[in-house]
């Protein structure tokens, strides 16, 4: 027996070893189900158990993909759940409609949700609802809602009146804060 037949024999069986090792679970060397065949009551236990599976990691969120290490630093948030706000459009609608008492402000979603209250030098109250939908500083990103008390919604020139004096003072807010 030559020297290269002792070193190959032990390589051989360390090599079926670890191939034995890779194998999924069952029976037989190589772990695999009776001659790589599955049965149905296997298949319908496999399917079921990746069901469960599946139900707890998106009941704990678990289940959204991360591939790689840089997928953490992309923005693959849902938009459907994220919404980014315009501060100089939610601070402009603070200030221009600070006559009206708040009820409600939420700056993740974006709404301010006011009561009833009288402007100055008018007689007449109004409640308002804005919605600051969008980053940028664009009309398209404001929705204002207007309703005076007894006399349901405004006119549409008095909600565009209210829109632009916000829109107005959001851009001064931003031409301020670029000369600091």
């Amino acid at each position: 027996m030559s020297l290269s037949n002792l070193v190959s024999a032990p390589l051989a069986m360390a090599v079926l070893l670890v191939l034995a090792g890779c194998g999924g679970g069952g029976s037989g060397l190589f772990g695999g189900a009776r001659d790589g065949v599955i049965t149905e009551g296997e298949f319908e236990s496999r399917q079921a158990a990746d069901e469960k599976r599946a139900a707890i990691a998106k009941a704990s969120g678990e289940d959204k993909r991360r591939s790689t290490i840089w997928d953490l630093f992309s923005n693959a948030d849902d938009p459907n759940t994220t919404v980014e706000v315009n501060k100089y459009l939610w601070q402009a609608s603070l200030e221009v409609l600070n006559f009206l008492p708040i009820e409600s402000v939420d700056p993740f979603t974006g709404v301010i949700v006011t009561g009833y209250g009288t402007p100055p030098g008018g007689g007449r109250a109004y409640r308002a609802t804005i919605y600051v939908q969008d980053p940028a500083l664009d009309a398209r990103s404001l929705k204002v809602a207007l309703q005076s008390r007894g006399g349901g919604p405004v006119s549409v020139e008095t909600q565009r009146a209210v829109e632009d004096a916000i829109l107005t003072r959001a851009r001064q807010l931003r031409i301020r804060d670029s000369k600091l």
